[in-house]
């Protein structure tokens, strides 16, 4: 069954840009791999402060993908964020069926 997901990704803001950027493809292929879809546009915050230091660093780029994908489908791409040594943070959420319908991705069973 296909589940609403949201994807959020800090990357490194030591990083230049071009390759920041380039995570959106890498995402964006491995949930397509995994037999899922983007739902709209991957959202590209680009470069922000944070709010307090993380891993004594003092800002990254912030990338937010919306995506349908079956359950556990997701678990490599979540293996290889967090084996990637340019990425600071990320937290993949099931959206709640209700704002999934609000988000216009819900998936009729």
């Amino acid at each position: 069954m296909m589940r609403a997901y949201e994807l959020m990704v800090i990357i490194d803001g030591d990083v230049d840009d071009p390759k920041a950027q380039s995570f959106t493809k890498m995402v964006v292929d491995e949930i397509e791999k995994a037999g899922g879809s983007i739902h709209g546009k991957p959202n590209w915050w680009g470069k922000r402060p944070f709010a307090y230091p993380i891993n004594k660093k003092e800002a990254g780029y912030y990338l937010v993908v919306e995506c349908l994908a079956d359950g556990g489908a997701l678990d490599e791409l979540e293996r290889q964020l967090r084996l990637a040594d340019e990425i600071v943070r990320h937290k993949l959420i099931r959206l709640p069926d209700a704002e999934a319908e609000r988000r216009g991705m819900a998936v009729s069973a």
